[in-house]
């Protein structure tokens, strides 16, 4: 068991329990925070109390945490589409709706699990049970391609890449609204959210530099059909920077307008391109995915709005 003990800050005054909780501790859902309360996990100024409890500036909280559950990735027969494939790699077409790797509330059924039983075990292991192989993610509900590590050379090879910006990635989205240029970069700092621990923000906390780099492939009434490329790849980064031109991604309920989302099942944004020298020829590879039947309906409808 351990705690965490600190006041309510001042932004908090008046808010429920839960959500002072969930706020202030990151690793906390907010219906996590919810079970602990109803449990007994926590008080407020040394007394019990309920999770609709209204908490005041400086009101001191003490959180019991429970030991965290291990959690594994175990191989599930899962089907996934398999771009490239060779001893030392993969890349992966991602669905949308798939969730790269396991974690609390998604303990099954992602795109780890599914590498495990197609690759029977043999991923790196650098980042350790729950993340074997994956050198970098990208969202639930983004679609498309993304590199596999199946040993460590391959891994450490791949993140230093990463790390020199030298890896290719292009994504192909929608924006609401059209983008200030045609062709134009983003270089905005990005951290977690001060309000939001789940979102990420434009000088939020410990912000880290975010540049992207986009071009207009098409004009839509309302719309841009557009190429972003990345130069770092930092949570969210394409979201959160065409919501800061206010011109967010066209379903995007959490850095866009929540109750319009078009019709999609979340953000309109699809990994298109990826390339790399691989870590063990020197050849420099590169792979492409067409736009998901998703994407080009949705192209389509816009289409016919013009």
């Amino acid at each position: 068991m351990t705690e965490e003990r600190f006041a309510v800050p001042e932004a908090l005054d008046g808010a429920r329990l839960d959500k002072v909780i969930s706020d202030c501790v990151p690793e906390l859902s907010r219906s996590a925070a919810q079970k602990l309360i109803e449990a007994g996990g926590v008080s407020l100024d040394g007394k019990k109390a309920d999770k609709a409890t209204r908490a005041r500036k400086d009101q001191s909280v003490c959180v019991t945490l429970p030991e965290p559950e291990p959690l594994e990735a175990v191989p599930q027969d899962i089907p996934v589409e398999i771009v490239y494939e060779d001893d030392d790699l993969l890349v992966v077409n991602k669905p949308r709706g798939m969730v790269v790797h396991p974690a609390a509330g998604n303990p099954d059924g992602t795109l780890v699990n599914a590498l495990l039983y197609h690759c029977s075990g043999r991923l790196s292991t650098i980042n350790g049970v729950v993340r074997p192989g994956i050198v970098h993610r990208i969202d639930k509900d983004t679609s498309g391609l993304l590199l596999v590590a199946k040993n460590d050379l391959a891994h450490q090879s791949l993140a230093e890449q990463i790390k020199a910006h030298s890896l290719k990635r292009e994504y192909r989205g929608v924006t609401v609204g059209h983008l200030p240029q045609q062709e134009g970069t983003v270089a905005l700092p990005l951290g977690r959210s001060k309000t939001d621990r789940k979102k990420q923000a434009v000088n939020g906390l410990n912000p880290r530099e975010a540049i992207t780099h986009y071009a207009v492939l098409a004009r839509y009434s309302g719309f841009d059909y557009a190429k972003f490329r990345l130069e770092t790849g930092r949570t969210h980064q394409i979201r959160v920077h065409c919501a800061a031109l206010g011109h967010p991604l066209a379903g995007d309920a959490v850095y866009g307008n929540a109750k319009q989302t078009y019709g999609l099942n979340g953000q309109c944004l699809h990994a298109a391109v990826i390339g790399f020298t691989h870590p063990r020829s020197g050849e420099f590879m590169e792979f492409s995915a067409p736009l998901p039947p998703y994407f080009t309906a949705f192209l389509e409808k816009i289409e016919k709005m013009r």
